[in-house]
């Protein structure tokens, strides 16, 4: 299905306040989790505490990075600042993998040499982490952007974190076995990893001017192709400068001379058939029949 114009603009906003919402929620919790780790004595509080503080650095710089993202194109930079959440999205990936290196190897120890916890504490700070993380992750849950993604990801995985660390508490107040507590470190940190991982996959293609996954440029050809007075179509592009807005730049050989009032005609109908397929900006070059393409590079 092509993607709309729609999609990929109106909910930057949206995307923004989100995310302010998120960075507020999770520098708050973050001193009480802190607080409570060490109250309790408890790894996995203590190791997911480190991790929403570097969290909260990162989810205040993507805030900046989505608000940067809506200003229009400059001198420097042409095609405007849409690209800027995708580093809010790459520094986001770094802290998560940072975390969670941290975390396994505080957890791995305690493994080996488990240690006294408060698992009546741990409890209680579980139940108040998935009720804050969960009211988070309900504002970013319909994300629009790679970098809100990558915020919801870490939302959905401290509300799993916790659920986990509540379902620990529980059976070690019922067993004793204080080596639940960083097992569940490790269980988070390797779910963490995975996700982090899962995400990097997406951005690379973007950052690597590849062709959006969404996009069919073998129907894009065909449907152009299917224009009247269209000849031989070459040095196609189709790239995505964050993920939601589609550029593309071709050149059209026409099958014949064309006078200026026809040959705008001619564009109108080719940028509508491209805005159907998702294509927000179109950079279309026309070719006289007998003109040869004028760079060196044109791919066929």
């Amino acid at each position: 299905m092509p993607h709309s114009h729609e999609h990929g603009r109106p909910r930057s906003h949206d995307s923004a306040g989100n995310i302010g919402v998120a960075f507020f929620l999770n520098l708050s919790f973050t001193v009480i989790e802190l607080t409570g780790g060490v109250l309790t004595n408890s790894v996995a509080i203590i190791s997911d505490a480190v991790h929403d503080f570097g969290d909260s650095l990162s989810l205040g710089l993507s805030w900046y990075f989505q608000r940067l993202s809506k200003k229009g194109s400059t001198g420097q930079y042409t095609y405007g600042y849409k690209r800027f959440s995708l580093l809010g999205a790459i520094i986001n990936s770094v802290v998560l993998v940072a975390g969670s290196v941290y975390i396994l190897s505080e957890a791995v120890p305690r493994i080996l040499a488990p240690q006294e916890t408060n698992a009546a504490g741990m409890l209680v700070l579980a139940v108040l982490g998935i009720i804050i993380n969960g009211a988070a992750v309900l504002r970013t849950k319909k994300a629009s952007t790679i970098n809100e993604r990558v915020i919801s990801l870490h939302l959905l995985e401290d509300v799993l974190g916790w659920a986990a660390v509540l379902a620990g508490s529980l059976v070690m107040q019922l067993t004793g076995l204080t080596v639940i507590d960083p097992v569940l470190s490790v269980l988070i940190a390797c779910f963490v990893l995975a996700n982090v991982f899962k995400n990097i996959r997406q951005v690379l293609p973007i950052l690597l001017q590849g062709t959006p996954a969404d996009i069919d440029r073998a129907r894009i050809v065909e449907k152009l192709n299917g224009i009247d007075r269209v000849g031989n179509i070459h040095d196609l592009h189709i790239w995505s400068l964050d993920e939601a807005y589609k550029v593309l730049t071709v050149h059209i050989a026409l099958a014949e001379a064309l006078p200026a009032r026809d040959s705008a005609e001619l564009k109108h109908k080719i940028r509508s058939v491209l805005k159907e397929e998702g294509i927000q900006h179109a950079t279309i070059e026309f070719e006289a029949p007998d003109e040869a393409c004028s760079f060196e590079d044109c791919v066929k």
